[in-house]
């Protein structure tokens, strides 16, 4: 239903910083929220966090706390990943999809291009 693009990914400096867009398309009154995920080579898709389009509540897996803000834009159907303090260990590929109430994935056969986030020590 909720069609994405990611973009702003880029090669940083380990401590560095980046903010990541998610630009998605056929929002309904239905979607609740955006999550961010990231799959490193040879590791599972991880869970980073997500954001409600309503109120903008927010939820940040231990992993990304304090380091790693999310935000969105309504008026642009756009969310942003903010990254500070970026460490090697955060080098991956990066998704937004739509999830719920509980923050689970609504669908797990599509997923956008993902954008290449690649720290360097």
């Amino acid at each position: 239903q909720v069609q994405v693009v990611e973009s702003g990914g880029g090669l940083v400096q380990a401590g560095g910083s980046l903010r990541l867009s998610c630009a998605a398309s056929g929002r309904t009154f239905s979607t609740y929220a955006m999550g961010w995920y990231r799959q490193a080579p040879g590791k599972v898709r991880e869970f980073l966090g997500a954001i409600t389009w309503s109120a903008g509540s927010t939820y940040y897996e231990d992993s990304v706390k304090g380091r790693f803000t999310i935000s969105r834009d309504n008026a642009k159907n756009t969310v942003y990943l903010q990254m500070n303090s970026l460490k090697p260990e955060d080098t991956a590929v990066y998704y937004c999809a739509e999830v719920g109430h509980w923050w689970e994935l609504v669908r797990d056969d599509y997923w956008g291009q993902g954008t290449q986030v690649t720290v360097s020590s």
